[in-house]
């Protein structure tokens, strides 16, 4: 699978850690930044993930800051993305099977590295179960297209 990730300064660590889990995996990554703990602005790399996720170019985004919410919250300004933060398993997989997420956040100050592979394993694994929850992604869309023009 084709991954974006991106950190900022605060999630730097665990993004590289990841990084070589899924490379490890087989998985195709291309970081998005940043490349060392100085402080940086976590709605710049949520938006370079995010646009490449929305435009296509990766199945999907794994972004991280120190909660993950304000980085969730930047990924979900772009039309076409959606982003949960997640700090379980079962969120994970509650978040691709009846949200058909394509952008994962994690807090690196609130989840440790173990958790986060498990949590990321858990949602590349899990398929969109679709059926009534499509009805409410359409829903989702909709709105995104009201408030996007």
């Amino acid at each position: 699978m084709k991954i974006a990730i991106g950190s900022d300064h605060a999630g730097y660590e665990l993004k590289e850690l990841v990084k070589k889990h899924l490379q490890e995996k087989g998985h195709g990554i291309r970081d998005f930044g940043t490349d060392s703990t100085e402080s940086t602005d976590y709605p710049d790399f949520a938006e370079k993930v995010g646009e490449a996720v929305a435009a296509g170019d990766f199945e999907r985004g794994i972004l991280i800051c120190g909660t993950g919410i304000g980085i969730s919250i930047a990924a979900n300004k772009i039309p076409g993305v959606y982003c949960g933060l997640v700090g379980d398993c079962f969120s994970a997989k509650a978040s691709r099977w009846h949200n058909n997420t394509n952008v994962i956040a994690l807090g690196a100050r609130v989840i440790g590295p173990g958790l986060a592979l498990e949590i990321i394993d858990t949602w590349l694994e899990t398929k969109f179960k679709g059926d009534r929850h499509q009805r409410r992604i359409d829903k989702i869309v909709e709105i995104e297209k009201r408030y996007s023009q």
